[in-house]
């Protein structure tokens, strides 16, 4: 627990310095852990199957944001547009995730590096798709997405039509996404009851060792894909409750740091390359947003430069995540070592 315990005496000390009230940041954190658990969520299954950190998730994000465009681009809004959009992302995640893990079982032992250039990979075909053959080849209907050349999506597209559209079911105008955090709740106890059932543990076996699964009567790779498959369609359901929480689409930008911020978040609660639970995705949300929160303002107060606080959660970010591979890496050097004594 030692990344856990770093990461809170930096939360205290940086609230500290902040200056923020304190129903302010508990407010601002319940906020970003109903509009990001679901993302940090969705790598516990590849990281018990033996995948490791699946940066691949961007693809899931992807799979959201097309659907977002699509009900967008009809303007279909409220509820029903956001239930449309998860079901319009379902599919296509599913086709994403089927595709990942097939890539991924032609890469064992190099899962993690594999899954995050895919990332980059389908971010140019995603790219090229929205900036080249919307308007052009792909009908727009709805011109106000369009960039004034007729050719392209613009940057940012105004999401207000599904805008706290999950937030809001039970209790509208509420500071707290309460349909949301229940949503989260029940798909997390959802993951907690399918890891128990035979398809579950087959995962645990396949993560723990493939050859003795393998030679159990476990099919592996079928197992590998099924996982990959379920952690990009929690991804794309995730970047949905991100994306109806915050009501703007960023169309080539919101899903780019999708990967790094869910991977360093479910490390700083205290998860391993091949050991991850729902309570350290909790954690690990609750403390890697607290710091984006309260870093600005520390920043500022100390240095007189609230930049300084952005530099600094982003170093942390990149920083945990290194950490975290060096020591996958030196754990399995000794391993190996102990197996050739």
């Amino acid at each position: 627990m030692i990344v856990p315990i770093i990461f809170l005496v930096l939360c205290v000390a940086g609230y500290f310095f902040s200056g923020l009230p304190f129903n302010f940041l508990l407010n601002e954190v319940i906020i970003r852990l109903a509009r990001n658990m679901l993302l940090v969520l969705s790598l516990i299954i590849p990281i018990i199957t033996g995948l490791g950190l699946n940066f691949g998730i961007v693809l899931g994000a992807m799979a959201g944001q097309i659907a977002v465009i699509i009900t967008t681009n009809y303007f279909i809004g409220g509820t029903w547009g956001f239930l449309l959009s998860i079901l319009i992302s379902t599919p296509i995640a599913i086709f994403f995730g089927y595709l990942v893990g097939r890539i991924l079982n032609k890469a064992k032992g190099k899962e993690m590096i594999t899954s995050m250039i895919l990332g980059f990979f389908a971010n140019g075909l995603y790219q090229f798709i929205f900036l080249v053959l919307a308007g052009p080849i792909i009908p727009i209907k709805n011109d106000s997405m369009l960039l004034s050349t007729g050719v392209g999506l613009k940057n940012t597209i105004d999401l207000a039509h599904i805008r706290y559209a999950l937030d809001d079911v039970i209790l509208p105008n509420s500071p707290v996404p309460i349909a949301t955090i229940l949503l989260t709740v029940l798909i997390c106890v959802g993951l907690n009851y399918f890891l128990k059932t035979k398809l579950g543990q087959e995962m645990k076996a396949v993560g723990q060792n493939m050859y003795i699964s393998e030679v159990s009567g476990i099919n592996v790779d079928k197992t590998r894909i099924i996982a990959v498959i379920i952690s990009t369609v929690l991804a794309a359901w995730g970047q949905l409750f991100f994306l109806q929480n915050i009501g703007t689409l960023n169309t080539y930008g919101s899903h780019e740091q999708v990967g790094l911020f869910a991977v360093a978040s479910i490390l700083v609660g205290g998860a391993s390359v091949n050991k991850a639970t729902w309570k350290e995705a909790l954690l690990g949300t609750f403390l890697f947003h607290m710091l984006f929160i309260i870093s600005p303002m520390a920043g500022q107060n100390l240095m007189n430069n609230a930049q300084i606080g952005e530099y600094f959660r982003v170093f942390v970010a990149y920083g945990v995540i290194g950490v975290a591979l060096l020591l996958h890496a030196w754990e399995t050097d000794k391993a190996q070592s102990k197996l050739k004594a």
